[in-house]
C-alpha cells in the first residue's frame, strides 16, 4: 500500500509532532479556501491519487493561486483529472489546498530498506523539491543505521555537515528529522520520503522545517499499520468495484492484495506468495486478469469469499483458472483449497458452466488432502485439470498454464462446451 501527498501524510506527521503544511481537503468550503489564502498569501492546488503517482509538477498537475477564483479554476481543472506515468493512467478524484510554505532552502529526505546494507537507509540531500534521481551523487547523502538503536541524531549531523550544507539549517534538521523514524518504525512503512522539506524562518528568526509533500509505502505484513486507523478504500490501487471488495477484506486474518493488469485477459490466477506473486505476474503478462497475493494463512471464511469475489469479475472470460503459490510453511492448503473448491461449484450452481481448464501449483501443510478435494470438486464439475505438487519448479507450472490457454484459445472452449453441453 502507498499513500501520496499531504491529506494522509499530514496526519501521520503530525503522530509525531514533525511540522507540515496546512492542508484542506476536497471538501473544503470556499470560506475555508478563502482565509487559507488570506494567510498565506499563496496555495497549491494538487490532485489526489490512489498509490504511489509520481511526476505531477512535470506533467502540470499542480495548481497555484492566490486569490479565490483562480483556486476555483484550478480545483475544476484538477479535481478528475486523468496523468499517465509508467504506462499506466490514473484518475484523481478530488483536490487539496496546502498554505504555501516561504523558504530560502529545500531538503529532500527519505528512510527506506536497502538491500545493498541489509538495513534501513537514511537519504538526505539540501538540494531538495527535485527529483532525487536527477543530483550528482555527491550531493546526496546514504547513510544506513541498526534498526535497534533507531535513526539518531549524529547521522543527520555528520551526513549534512559532510554534504557541507548551510550552517543555518543543520540544527532544525538535527532535532527534528529523527521523529520520522518514530513513525517509520512503529507503524509498519517500509518508505517514508519528504520531497521538499521547505526550511521556512519561524517568529524569533530561526528556521523551522515544513513537509511539503509525503510519500509512504507500508508492509501489508507488518499488522503495525493497522494502528493508523486509515480507512480500507486506501488499499485500493483503483476504484474498480473488484479490487474494492476485495480490499475490504483486509480487516480479517490474512493478506489480500489484488491489481486489475487486463481486463481482458484470459488466465485468472489466484497467487499465494509475494515470490510467486512477481514471477507469475512477469510470465503471464497480458494474458492474466488480475495480480494478486492471498498468502498469510486466510481461514476458510475468507478465502471462501475473495474467491466469490474473484470468480464473479473473471470467471466468465477466462480460459484457465491459476491457483499458484510457493511450498507453504503455516498454510492450511486443506481449508485453502477446499473454500476455492466450493466457491467454484457455488458458481456454477448460480450461474450455470462455463468452459474452464484448471491448473494448480502448491506445496505445504495437508496438500495432498487438498488437491483430493480439489480434485473431486473438478471431476464432478466435468472440467480438464492438472495440478503440480511442490517437486516441481513453478516457471515450468506457469508455462504450462499458458499452454493450457492457448489450447483454450484454438479449440478448447469449444471442445468443453460440447462436453458440458453449453
Amino acid at each position: 500500500m502507498q499513500l501520496t501527498g499531504l491529506q494522509w501524510g499530514a496526519r501521520l506527521l503530525r503522530k509525531v509532532e514533525f511540522p507540515v503544511a496546512e492542508v484542506l481537503g476536497p471538501e473544503a468550503s470556499v470560506d475555508a479556501i478563502k482565509d487559507l489564502i488570506k494567510r498565506k498569501g499563496l496555495i497549491f492546488i494538487k490532485p489526489i491519487f490512489k498509490g504511489g503517482v509520481g511526476k505531477k509538477g512535470k506533467s502540470g498537475l499542480i495548481g497555484k493561486a492566490s486569490d479565490i477564483a483562480t483556486a476555483l479554476k484550478e480545483k475544476e481543472r484538477l479535481y478528475f483529472v486523468e496523468h499517465a506515468f509508467g504506462g499506466k493512467v490514473a484518475k484523481s478524484d478530488g483536490v487539496t489546498f496546502e498554505g504555501g510554505v516561504p523558504a530560502e532552502h529545500e531538503v529532500y529526505f527519505s528512510i527506506t530498506e536497502s538491500t545493498v546494507y541489509r538495513a534501513p537507509v537514511m537519504t538526505i540531500t539540501h538540494h531538495g523539491g527535485v527529483d532525487i534521481e536527477e543530483l550528482p551523487k555527491d550531493k546526496i547523502g546514504e547513510v544506513p543505521f541498526d534498526p535497534l538503536t533507531g535513526l539518531k541524531s549524529y547521522h543527520v549531523s555528520n551526513a549534512l555537515e559532510d554534504l557541507k550544507a548551510p550552517k543555518e539549517i543543520i540544527s532544525p534538521l538535527v532535532q527534528n528529522l529523527p521523529k520520522l523514524w518514530t513513525l517509520y518504525n512503529h507503524y509498519g512503512m517500509n518508505v517514508l520520503e519528504l520531497n521538499p522539506v521547505r526550511m521556512m524562518p519561524g517568529s524569533k528568526g530561526r528556521l523551522v522545517p515544513v513537509a511539503c509533500d509525503f510519500k509512504g509505502s507500508f508492509d501489508i505484513d507488518d499488522p503495525s499499520w493497522k494502528r493508523l486507523d486509515l480507512p480500507a478504500h486506501l488499499f485500493a490501487s483503483d476504484y474498480s468495484e473488484f479490487e474494492q471488495e476485495i480490499n475490504e477484506l483486509r480487516t480479517y486474518q490474512g493478506q489480500s492484495d489484488v491489481f486489475v493488469i487486463n481486463e481482458g485477459g484470459t488466465i485468472t490466477a489466484p497467487t499465494f506468495g509475494g515470490g510467486a506473486n512477481a514471477l507469475v505476474t512477469e510470465l503471464l503478462g497480458e494474458r492474466a486478469t488480475i495480480s494478486s497475493d492471498f498468502g498469510g494463512n486466510p481461514p476458510y471464511e475468507k478465502m471462501f469469499q475473495i474467491s466469490q469475489i474473484v470468480f464473479k469479475y473473471w470467471l466468465e472470460q477466462s480460459n484457465v483458472l491459476f491457483v499458484i503459490g510457493g511450498k507453504a510453511n503455516n498454510t492450511d492448503i486443506y481449508e485453502t483449497f477446499r473454500a476455492i473448491a466450493d466457491a467454484l461449484r457455488g458458481y456454477f450452481q448460480l450461474h450455470g458452466p462455463v468452459p474452464l481448464f484448471v491448473v494448480v501449483g502448491r506445496g505445504g501443510p495437508n496438500l495432498v488432502r487438498g488437491m483430493a478435494y480439489m480434485r473431486d470438486t473438478v471431476e464432478a464439475l466435468g472440467l480438464p485439470y492438472m495440478f503440480f505438487g511442490h517437486d516441481s519448479a513453478m516457471s515450468e507450472v506457469v508455462n504450462y498454464a499458458l499452454k493450457a490457454d492457448s489450447w483454450m484459445r484454438r479449440e478448447g472452449r469449444k471442445a468443453i462446451k460440447a462436453k458440458l453441453g453449453i
